[in-house]
């Protein structure tokens, strides 16, 4: 996923370190996205009331953390896999089945959420959602109006996938996530395909259309966020949760642009950052007890204020800054979750093909 600073994965560390030998229990390690940590206060408590002592890890990809996983010997005890990783390490037999009942808070998460991760996690016996997000378009609506017209319509593919549009708005830049299992999804979707198709023939129609606004695509990029905030890029193929950081930068910056956030219906892709416990996990007692910990309504809360993420823990939702609850971006209509669909793992032979489309795709060749 995208970038994430870790200043407060390290003060948060620092308050951890205060515990130490001299009063834990027990130890826990963990691997994590940087700044997913709740804020340094939150994870003392833990700490201090478990008298346990924390290890981080930070997690710089999702390939990384599979790797360890197949090992067998991952070292960590809680693990922070992106949804579609996670479904496929499920198949491989890395994680250890949850025990619910060890899981107190479970009551908090929402239950529209875990029926859509139950599409790749049956039965929810394996992972526990932490932060959920959507791709989607992220438009800078001040330079796009410029492009198109005043009376312009920022609702549909179409701004990226029809060449007409495309090339006018290629003028103010457009950004692609250079990411083919983000991507093919949602133009299959885009043409009335099921996203998560398993034919290939399917994933050639894609490719076509992709082709044919080549031209008018200026950078293929999964770190778009200074570009977007400089003006610099109108138009963005990009993670929901980008749209608070982008619109800190603009105002940090003391600029005007109108930063404007579209998941199209039925055709926005639904991810999930999970948690999961290895099997080779040493102490998964002190695992437990951090997940439950994670999914408290104040811990759920800090995290969400702090990274714009959305929590998976409706009742956070009112310890949260107004800019967040109202935005779209941050917290979709329901209508839009429901129909969403989540991105599934694509089989090796089939992702191969697939790789091959996209750097051919992005070298312009038919």
């Amino acid at each position: 996923m995208n970038s994430r600073t870790a200043a407060r994965l390290t003060c948060a560390v620092a308050f951890v370190s205060a515990c130490s030998t001299a009063c834990a229990r027990g130890e826990l390690n963990i691997l994590i996205w940087s700044d997913y940590l709740p804020n340094a206060q939150n994870v003392a408590r833990f700490t201090q009331i478990e008298q346990i002592e924390l290890h981080t890890a930070i997690l710089d990809s999702d390939d990384t953390l599979q790797a360890k996983l197949l090992s067998g010997h991952s070292g960590y005890d809680v693990v922070y896999p992106s949804s579609t990783y996670f479904s496929q390490q499920i198949g491989a037999g890395v994680y250890q089945e949850l025990d619910w009942s060890r899981i107190p808070n479970r009551g908090n998460l929402d239950a529209v959420l875990m029926k859509k991760i139950a599409e790749q996690d049956p039965g929810n016996r394996f992972g526990v959602p932490y932060v959920w997000g959507t791709d989607g378009m992220i438009i800078n609506a001040t330079r796009a109006r410029e492009a198109l017209g005043k009376d312009a319509r920022f609702d549909s593919w179409d701004l990226i996938l029809q060449p007409q549009l495309a090339s006018k708005l290629h003028r103010c830049g457009i950004s692609m996530i250079d990411s083919p299992s983000d991507v093919f999804p949602i133009v299959l979707a885009y043409l009335g395909r099921d996203p998560n198709s398993k034919n290939a023939p399917d994933y050639e129609d894609a490719y076509k259309l992709l082709l044919k606004v080549r031209p008018y695509i200026d950078q293929f990029s999964s770190t778009y966020l200074g570009d977007m905030a400089g003006g610099d890029v109108c138009i963005a193929m990009g993670w929901s949760g980008d749209v608070g950081v982008i619109r800190r930068r603009i105002r940090q910056a003391h600029k005007n642009f109108e930063i404007v956030y579209v998941a199209p219906k039925g055709q926005t892709g639904l991810w999930f950052t999970m948690m999961g416990i290895p099997k080779d996990a040493a102490d998964k007692e002190n695992a437990y007890k951090w997940i439950n910990h994670m999914i408290d309504v104040e811990v759920a809360a800090d995290v969400t204020n702090a990274i714009t993420y959305p929590t998976a823990v409706p009742a956070a939702r009112k310890q949260l800054s107004p800019e967040l609850t109202s935005d779209p971006a941050i917290f979709p209509p329901p209508e839009t979750t429901k129909d969403a669909f989540v991105f599934a793992p694509i089989e090796p032979a089939l992702l191969h093909r697939i790789t091959r489309l996209w750097l051919q795709f992005k070298a312009g060749r038919s």
